[in-house]
């Protein structure tokens, strides 16, 4: 079987910044038919923000395909680099609430839901809140932000198969904090001090970058060691894992019922040590009517060749 893969490059015909209050400006574009299905990729992080190559993962023929930055992150304004700029309007749902107003100031009815990782987590708190809006949903790499996934990767788990990735993680937090890494690297992250705060922020994003892949990516772990991307990155992952996401306890599989009518795909790499299957697979079992791909030779990343194929075969199919 030939795997699919990305569509070549394509650039945006419309973009812009939509003021969405407190301040904020969330960066947005459109690309492939205007005359298409309309489609909205939803990125990870929260706090990595989207990149061309996410434009590549629908048919530009077919899709009107929309892209955002999250609040404070990639091209939105203003940009958690600078340690001024307060997160308390950066939530789950400022974001579900800004995904609206994207919505309705591009006049689109419906659109299909496409998420990872995070992704996946905001993905699902957007259609559940507002499930007469979607009309398909494609996830990858689930994440619910529940106490024992943000332990797993870190503070204790993660750390056992990459023992020397976690050596480097822990360098810049003294031996007598590291009892709850999330509170310490958020003083750290918060510092005024730029020294400390960036080297923070380097160890805590190139440890995401390096266990990411299957098979590792220098070239992704350097650039995830850029200082304003790893600051806010790092400030604003930190800042939803210690408010466990903003989310209710079980909220996201507890609220299931709201979509089940949708159609949807999850695609989980067997490997993935960011986002574990377990909780890929506890969605599956709280929903059984999604499509459900487990790919036994993938990590995390959307690019790994089994996970995009079954992430293209879905938006191809629900193009039809």
């Amino acid at each position: 079987m030939e795997l699919a893969t990305l569509y070549p490059p394509i650039e945006p015909y419309d973009s812009g910044l939509l003021d969405v209050g407190d301040g904020n400006r969330i960066h947005w574009e459109v690309c492939g038919n205007p005359d298409g299905k309309p489609a909205v990729m939803v990125h990870g992080g929260p706090g990595a923000g989207c990149t061309p190559a996410h434009r590549r993962q629908f048919d530009p023929k077919a899709y009107r395909i929309v892209l955002f930055d999250q609040r404070n992150c990639g091209r939105s304004l203003p940009h958690a680099a600078d340690p001024g700029v307060s997160l308390e309007h950066n939530t789950t749902w400022h974001l579900v609430a800004d995904m609206e107003k994207l919505r309705e100031h591009l006049g689109i009815e419906r659109w299909l839901v496409f998420g990872g990782s995070w992704g996946s987590a905001l993905a699902l708190a957007y259609a559940q809140t507002h499930p007469d809006r979607v009309s398909e949903l494609v996830l990858r790499g689930i994440f619910t932000l529940r106490p024992f996934e943000l332990y797993w990767f870190y503070q204790e788990g993660a750390s056992l198969m990459f023992p020397d990735l976690w050596e480097k993680f822990l360098a810049p937090i003294p031996e007598d904090e590291r009892e709850d890494l999330l509170r310490a690297y958020h003083e750290r992250l918060n510092s005024p001090d730029r020294d400390v705060r960036v080297a923070a922020a380097r160890a805590w994003a190139q440890w995401e970058a390096g266990t990411m892949k299957l098979r590792p990516s220098p070239d992704l772990v350097e650039s995830f060691g850029d200082p304003d991307f790893a600051v806010a990155f790092a400030r604003i992952e930190n800042h939803y894992f210690v408010n466990e996401g903003f989310f209710d306890h079980e909220q996201l599989l507890r609220d299931v019922d709201k979509i089940r009518h949708i159609p949807a795909v999850i695609v989980q790499g067997r490997y993935d040590v960011c986002t574990p299957p377990a909780t890929a697979w506890d969605l599956h079992r709280a929903w059984p009517e999604a499509e459900f791909h487990l790919v036994d030779d993938a990590g995390h990343s959307y690019d790994e060749p089994g996970i995009l194929h079954h992430l293209i075969e879905a938006t191809d199919r629900f193009a039809r």
